[in-house]
């Protein structure tokens, strides 16, 4: 597989030892599968209590963006995601753009999951300063990204199966509960499609939320030169676990929703945001409350925040190889075989900037919204370009209808996302075209002459 790395003029420089299985957990541990807990009410409040057609809606905008993943990690085996596929399947300038949006994403996605777990935490421990966990936090996962991505990969198995156990519980008891009618709960359907409040906008309003607990299935593919039996690996696992999550998310918002019959919204502000934590409280006692706020604490702020780590240092390290980035942020340890120093600057930035958003959740979850949306945009984009004009192939649903509908359906949830969002991530992304600017001015833009491995590619021209 080092011979793939060498068709694209790099050398195997990461160490390969993820299997199927450790991808699958990877993507698990990134999308939460107890992610619903936390914003359960928000989605509840915007859905008129249709948490599960909501959930269910995301999947199957994600599941093209999923596939468009896959055709694109099979073309193109290499580490960097969107930016290394939009650049080689449509342009170079194009693929750091892509790069650029993404990495909007993957930087504030840990800033995002520490002050939720801090916030969750000062629900157990109220004498702890915020900032305090955060500071822990990071460090904890700073340290265990160090010491190699199998010591990563086995403290996501960890991960995994708490949350999984946490989740059971809950089901088992909002089982039990529905059937014998607490608190006037009863088996119903309405949660999936209630005539009185349905339609179109509202769903679509409610999507634009529940769609970030869905963002992390993509950071697979930023384990490429990490993986062990070929290119269709990626794209497998990427689709499988974005699978399995779904099933999950539909499951538990669909019971939680049972549990609080008779409304279609929360009576305010602090009902919503503790919706699911009342809930657990209601239907086994304060110490499920407490189980809750544990899982969605040592979730976020540690298991997913692990993995976005990984995911966004491997990021950096493939857009400096390619001197998109500085290029001491491309070191690789000489015996873990990780990107150290990125992995060292993505915990300072999460550390200053979760000191600095300490409570405000919602701005920074609309704001890693705008950045992953932007760069799947592009994603769909390439594998049109890639597939049916560069190497004109007649593959019409694989590569023309799955990335139009997923492209479609991305554009729509991205108009009606939060405006604070919009205008931050159009701020961003100008940024981002001054840097592109200044790295064509200064001679270090990329040349991706290497478009298609089965064709046996060039290696890259850096200019």
């Amino acid at each position: 597989m080092s011979d793939d790395l060498a068709r694209y003029g790099y050398r195997q420089e990461l160490k390969r030892g993820l299997s199927l299985r450790h991808l699958l957990v990877y993507g698990l541990v990134f999308m939460v599968p107890i992610a619903p807990f936390s914003i359960f009410g928000g989605v509840f409040d915007a859905s008129h209590g249709m948490v599960p057609l909501t959930y269910l809606i995301g999947f199957v905008a994600m599941i093209f963006t999923a596939v468009s993943y896959q055709q694109m990690s099979r073309a193109f085996p290499v580490a960097g995601s969107v930016y290394a596929y939009a650049g080689r399947g449509i342009s170079p300038p194009v693929g750091f753009l892509a790069g650029w949006a993404i990495l909007l994403d993957y930087l504030l996605i840990p800033t995002l999951l520490y002050v939720i777990g801090a916030n969750a935490m000062a629900n157990v421990f109220p004498a702890v300063p915020q900032p305090v966990w955060i500071v822990a936090f990071v460090l904890v996962n700073t340290v265990v990204n160090l010491r190699g991505i199998e010591t990563t990969a086995r403290a996501n198995n960890v991960f995994l199966v708490a949350q999984l156990v946490v989740l059971a519980v809950f089901v088992v008891f909002a089982v039990i509960a529905i059937s014998n009618g607490v608190g006037g709960a009863s088996w119903s359907a309405k949660p999936f499609y209630n005539p009185d409040e349905f339609s179109a906008p509202l769903v679509f309003s409610a999507l634009s939320v529940a769609v970030l607990s869905f963002l992390g299935f993509d950071a697979i593919s930023t384990l490429s030169e990490e993986t062990t039996g070929g290119n269709r690996v990626v794209g497998r696992a990427t689709v499988i676990a974005l699978c399995i999550v779904a099933a999950l998310f539909v499951l538990q918002t669909w019971l939680a929703a049972l549990l609080v019959p008779g409304i279609t919204a929360f009576p305010d502000a602090d009902a919503s945001n503790n919706a699911f934590y009342d809930i657990g409280r209601s239907i086994a006692g304060g110490w499920l409350e407490v189980v809750i706020a544990l899982a969605v604490a040592i979730g976020s702020a540690v298991a997913n925040s692990l993995v976005a780590q990984s995911a966004t240092s491997r990021l950096l390290f493939s857009m400096a190889r390619d001197r998109q980035l500085p290029q001491f942020l491309r070191a690789v340890h000489p015996v873990r075989k990780v990107p150290q120093r990125a992995i060292l600057l993505v915990a300072a930035i999460s550390l200053l900037l979760g000191l600095f958003f300490v409570g405000q959740i919602n701005l920074l979850a609309s704001l890693c919204n705008f950045g992953a949306l932007t760069s799947f945009l592009l994603l769909h984009v390439s594998v049109v370009s890639h597939h049916l004009l560069r190497r004109r192939q007649r593959t019409w649903g694989l590569h023309l209808v799955v990335p139009a509908v997923g492209f479609a359906i991305i554009a729509y949830v991205l108009v009606n996302a939060d405006v604070h969002a919009k205008v931050g991530g159009l701020v961003w992304m100008v940024v981002g075209l001054v840097v592109l600017v200044v790295l064509r001015a200064t001679g270090r833009s990329v040349d991706f002459r290497a478009t298609d491995a089965a064709l046996q590619p060039e290696e890259p021209v850096r200019r």
